[in-house]
């Protein structure tokens, strides 16, 4: 609901979830504690996300697979943007961390060839956030592995070395 409508009331997100405003409460003290857990739990998955690719030690074509088909499970499980809360240094710190181990990533990826190295710095990681955002919101009937196929073939026909 949050990620349709950011302002969704505590009672209407209460109510698609079959309980009452009260329960919410109980575990949420304010709709801002509840975005609070929500983002944290959407920051953990990514986490996850980039160590189950082992993007320091999978070959790079792998770990791309991988990370990109983790990516977008979790964008379609906590669809919610994470710019609403990066005034928060802990959400940035641990967002920023996880935007530099992937970045480290592409940087290899193109010191081994997969990826060009005359284009200018951080457009591969912006072209391939942007392909993940796109494919997990406008293709949602393609499986997470299906979808990943798309996202590096694009990527890597568009930016691919020759």
């Amino acid at each position: 609901m949050l990620a349709a409508d950011p302002g969704a009331s505590i009672a209407s997100i209460a109510a698609e979830a079959g309980v009452d405003r009260r329960t919410v409460y109980r575990r949420f003290a304010s709709r801002e504690e509840l975005l609070a857990a929500i983002y944290a739990s959407r920051l953990t998955a990514i986490e996850h996300a980039i160590e189950d690719a082992r993007l320091r030690e999978a070959p790079v074509a792998v770990a791309l697979h991988r990370y990109v088909e983790n990516i977008i499970v979790v964008n379609r499980t906590w669809p919610v943007d994470l710019a609403r809360m990066l005034d928060d240094d802990a959400v940035r710190a641990r967002r920023d961390a996880s935007v530099r181990e992937v970045d480290a990533f592409l940087e290899r990826a193109t010191q081994e060839g997969l990826l060009r190295a005359d284009l200018p710095a951080g457009w591969a990681s912006a072209l391939l956030t942007q392909l993940m955002h796109l494919v997990s919101r406008e293709m949602p009937g393609l499986t997470p592995g299906q979808a990943a196929d798309i996202v590096v073939d694009t990527l890597l026909r568009g930016l691919g070395a020759p």
